[in-house]
C-alpha cells in the first residue's frame, strides 16, 4: 500500500540548470536543412500581448507542416462545434524508442499551456544550436484539446462538459480523440498542460504539478512519474528563475509547510490519474494566471508560456537519460495485467487510505455482460482498448489484459464511474 513516495533520488537541478530555456527543445537536425524562416505565432508576434488566433494556428501548424518533413499534422477527431482537434507527430517512426505525448489546454480559458506545444512544435522541427533532440524518440503534440472553448474562452467545451473529467466515461468528441490516441500510439510519457488562478497568500507559485494518485497505477509507472517531476521537471523550471509546487497543496507563506489539500486527488476520470492507470507515465503540469507581483499583461502572459517551456526541457531531459528506463517501466505495468492479482482501488490516493469498501480484493476473473450491455458500451470499450470476447449471446471482459485495473472501473457497479454494471465472475 502507498502512502507518500514524492521523493525518489536527489534532484538533477545542476544537470537540468544548464538548458537555456531559449534554445526550446532542439529537433535532430537533417541532412538538408530549410532556408525558410521558421514561422512565429501570434501571440510572439505581439510580444505576449494576446493569445495565437485558431486561424493563426492553422496556418502555423500547416507551414510547418509543408516545410518540415519530419512533422506531420493529421486531424483525429473534431469538437462539438466542428472545428478539428489536430495532432502533430514529429520524428515519426514505426518502432519509437520512446513517445511523448503533450495534451494542451484542455480547459479553453487556460491559453498558456497550448502556446508552450505551439512553440515546442516549432522547436523541435527547426533545430537551433543546444539540446538535441533524444534519438529514438517520437513528439505527439495535440496544441489545442479544447478549440471550441478557447474560441468561447470558456473551461468547459461547447456542451458545457468539462473534458478533464470525461476520460473514463467518454462523453466529449475531445476526449475520445485523445483516448484514441492513447490507445493506438501507447505514449510512454503524457504530460497534461494546464494553469491555475492563486489563491493569495497561501496558493502562489508560479508553477504546479502533480503525478497520478490513483492507487491502481502500476509502481514502475507510478515511481517514472515521480521521478520526472521530481528530478527533472521542478528543476528544470526553477532554473528557468520560477518558483514551483504540488498541485492541490496550499502552503504556509513562511514557512512552506502544506496546509491543505484543494484539489489533486485520485480520480479515475481525470487526464492525469487515467494516464497512470493506462500504463503511462503521466504528469499534470499548472503555470499561474494571474500576477502576484505585478508585472505587465504581456510579460506575466510571457512569464505563463516560459514556465511550461521550461517544464518541456525537463521532460526531454528524462527522457534523454532514462529513455531505455521510461520504455521498460511502461513494459513492465502493460504486461503485468495478464498475470496480476493485485487488488483494484475504487477510491483512495497515494496520500489517502482508501476505506475497505473501496479495495476489491479479491478482484474477479472478469465482467459478463450481456448482449444490450454490450451494445451499449462497445465503442468506448474499444476506444479504451479493452479486450473482449462472446459467450453465446453475452459478452466476457476479462481482468487478464494490459488494461486491467482499468476494467472494474468502467463495469463495476461499485466504482464512481461505471458505464454499466457488470456481473463478477469468480476465478475458478
Amino acid at each position: 500500500m502507498r502512502t507518500s513516495r514524492s521523493a525518489i533520488a536527489p534532484r538533477l537541478l545542476s544537470a537540468v540548470a544548464a538548458l537555456a530555456l531559449t534554445v526550446g527543445l532542439a529537433g535532430t537536425a537533417t541532412a538538408d536543412e530549410s532556408t525558410v524562416e521558421p514561422p512565429r505565432t501570434g501571440f510572439e508576434e505581439s510580444g505576449g500581448e494576446r493569445w495565437t488566433s485558431l486561424d493563426e494556428e492553422a496556418a502555423f501548424l500547416a507551414e510547418i507542416a509543408a516545410d518540415r518533413p519530419n512533422v506531420a499534422v493529421d486531424q483525429v477527431g473534431a469538437s462539438v462545434q466542428g472545428r478539428p482537434l489536430q495532432l502533430v507527430r514529429i520524428n515519426e517512426a514505426k518502432k519509437p524508442r520512446n513517445t511523448v505525448l503533450l495534451v494542451c489546454s484542455q480547459h479553453g480559458d487556460e491559453p498558456a499551456g497550448r502556446e508552450a506545444c505551439l512553440s515546442t512544435i516549432r522547436n523541435l522541427a527547426y533545430p537551433q544550436d543546444g539540446p538535441t533532440f533524444p534519438r529514438g524518440t517520437e513528439v505527439l503534440v495535440l496544441p489545442n484539446a479544447n478549440p471550441d472553448g478557447h474560441a468561447a474562452n470558456t473551461r468547459e467545451n461547447a456542451d458545457g462538459t468539462d473534458i478533464n473529467r470525461d476520460h473514463l466515461a467518454l462523453g466529449t468528441p475531445e476526449a475520445r480523440a485523445i483516448a484514441e490516441v492513447i490507445r493506438d500510439d501507447r505514449p510512454d510519457i503524457v504530460q497534461d498542460l494546464h494553469e491555475f488562478g492563486p489563491r493569495p497568500p497561501y496558493y502562489v507559485k508560479d508553477f504546479l504539478s502533480l503525478w497520478p494518485r490513483n492507487l491502481n497505477t502500476h509502481d514502475a509507472v507510478y515511481e517514472e512519474s515521480v521521478r520526472l517531476n521530481d528530478d527533472y521537471v521542478r528543476p528544470a523550471v526553477e532554473a528557468a528563475g520560477f518558483s514551483t509546487g504540488i498541485y492541490g497543496i496550499t502552503t504556509d507563506p513562511e514557512t512552506g509547510e502544506p496546509i491543505e489539500q484543494i484539489a489533486g486527488d485520485g480520480q479515475e476520470r481525470i487526464l492525469r490519474n487515467t494516464t497512470g492507470i493506462k500504463n503511462s507515465v503521466g504528469l499534470l503540469s499548472e503555470t499561474r494566471t494571474d500576477s502576484v507581483t505585478g508585472e505587465p499583461p504581456a510579460q506575466n502572459n510571457q512569464n505563463r508560456v516560459n514556465a511550461h517551456l521550461a517544464e518541456l526541457t525537463g521532460t526531454m531531459r528524462l527522457v534523454e537519460e532514462r529513455g531505455m528506463q521510461l520504455a521498460k517501466a511502461t513494459m513492465t505495468a502493460r504486461t503485468a495485467g495478464y498475470g496480476s492479482k493485485a487488488p483494484i482501488y475504487l477510491g483512495g490516493a497515494d496520500n489517502e487510505e482508501p476505506t475497505p469498501e473501496q479495495i476489491i480484493d479479491p478482484a474477479p476473473c472478469g465482467y459478463r455482460l450481456t448482449g444490450e450491455q454490450y451494445d451499449s458500451v462497445t465503442e468506448k470499450l474499444a476506444l479504451h482498448g479493452v479486450r473482449s470476447w462472446p459467450i453465446g449471446q453475452d459478452r466476457y471482459v476479462p481482468l487478464r489484459q494490459e488494461m486491467r485495473a482499468l476494467v472494474p472501473l468502467l463495469l463495476d457497479e461499485r466504482a464512481a464511474e461505471h458505464l454499466t454494471t457488470g456481473t463478477p465472475v469468480a476465478c475458478r
